[in-house]
């Protein structure tokens, strides 16, 4: 089988909700990531041969096949094909390795992969209750209803099972999100994001600037202010502080062949090494990572000691805390620039977000392998393993 390699990989700054990137369409968001990453590249990109996009709320401003939307509005030719795909948070995850897969197979040579998210302009849930909302319909069919009776598929509520069942305490996840944006504070204040970062020139009330660190994160974080922070239920343990702020935003990702660096030019920055993708419990949703990374690891005929950073996405705290307990993994590896929690999770764009993180992260520590993995909706979960080069 061929290999698959990562030329580059970027993505916008996070803006919070109603934030600075409030006022840019969701499909100028993907443009603007395209063109980076044609011109960082310095290839012809028409050779690109198709482009892959994850988006979760495909409504509104994002339907309409919204990755081929963002092709026409870059300076992409109007000959780039595009695609795309929803797998719930792990959607641009996907778009990765359905790039990866097509050149591992042969038949295609440079793929770009992507993510789009405003979660602003096209709110999380959106999609689900508009219909519901006339009457029209639930996404639970008869027969869905019959096989899990009563039961609302929620990640919260995922969340909270994932806390009891781990042994977690609010503390726990607290102390967790506030060391997330303790990461992120000194990963900004190092330049450590600004290879990844294509800043975006923007209008706001106070007139045009360059958007370009993560609006997120907050500088003056304590553990007080975190834990001042309601629940979200009676009785459990999550917030809004030690949950994943919601964010807009786009991200990126060059796979190509070994044909196709020689073809172009192209300097490759890591091969993809395994790919995996599984599925489990619908209900508790959010435990799958700790199943899928097992299995990917025996699939690489590696251990965990063998990687030298993970990024888990922070969708909640109990997610990473969950797996690094799980898999016996070093918490020194893991979101070592901080995740979602400080960082922001504009859902669909995440996968390709988390891949230029990590690929900028391994660089800078001139480690070997690096793994990714999220929690998604349906109770599935991705994991790659990348090797720098």
């Amino acid at each position: 089988m061929a290999d698959a390699f990562i030329v580059d990989a970027v993505r916008t700054a996070g803006g919070r909700r109603g934030g600075k990137l409030a006022g840019v369409h969701p499909v100028d968001l993907g443009a603007a990531v395209f063109d980076a990453i044609a011109e960082r590249s310095d290839f012809d990109p028409a050779a690109i041969e198709d482009v892959v996009t994850g988006c979760v709320m495909q409504g509104g401003e994002q339907t309409m096949d919204v990755g081929r939307n963002a092709v026409l509005a870059s300076k992409l030719p109007d000959s780039v094909p595009a695609v795309s795909i929803d797998r719930q948070c792990g959607s641009s995850q996907q778009a990765m390795q359905f790039a990866a897969q097509a050149v591992m197979s042969g038949t295609q040579d440079i793929v770009l992969a992507s993510g789009i998210e405003s979660m602003t302009r096209v709110p999380m849930g959106s999609t689900a209750t508009l219909y519901m909302k006339e009457g029209m319909g639930n996404y639970k069919s008869p027969r869905l209803e019959e096989a899990y009776p009563n039961v609302m598929f929620s990640q919260f509520m995922g969340a909270e099972m994932l806390v009891k069942k781990h042994g977690f305490t609010r503390d726990d996840l607290d102390a967790f999100a506030l060391e997330s944006h303790q990461k992120a504070i000194a990963a900004t204040e190092a330049g450590a994001f600004d290879n990844e970062i294509v800043p975006l020139e923007i209008e706001t009330p106070e007139g045009a600037e360059t958007h370009k660190t993560d609006e997120g994160i907050r500088f003056d974080a304590t553990m007080e202010s975190i834990q001042s922070v309601k629940l979200l239920q009676e009785g459990g343990s999550i917030t809004a502080a030690n949950a994943s702020q919601i964010c807009d935003g786009a991200s990126a990702a060059l796979i190509v062949s070994e044909q196709a660096l020689k073809d172009h030019a192209l300097t490759p920055r890591a091969r993809i090494h395994t790919l995996k993708v599984t599925a489990g419990d619908p209900v508790i949703m959010l435990e799958e990572p700790l199943f899928a990374t097992e299995k990917a690891l025996e699939r690489a005929g590696l251990n965990i000691g063998d990687i030298d950073i993970y990024e888990v996405n922070e969708a909640f705290a109990p997610v990473p805390l969950a797996w690094i307990k799980y898999l016996g993994a070093d918490r020194d590896k893991l979101n070592v620039h901080g995740g979602a929690i400080a960082l922001g999770h504009p859902l669909g764009a995440s996968g390709t977000k988390l891949m230029a993180t990590m690929l900028n992260a391994l660089e800078q520590r001139k480690g070997k392998y690096a793994l990714q993995t999220m929690c998604e909706g349906g109770g599935q979960a991705n994991v790659t393993i990348i090797e720098r080069v």
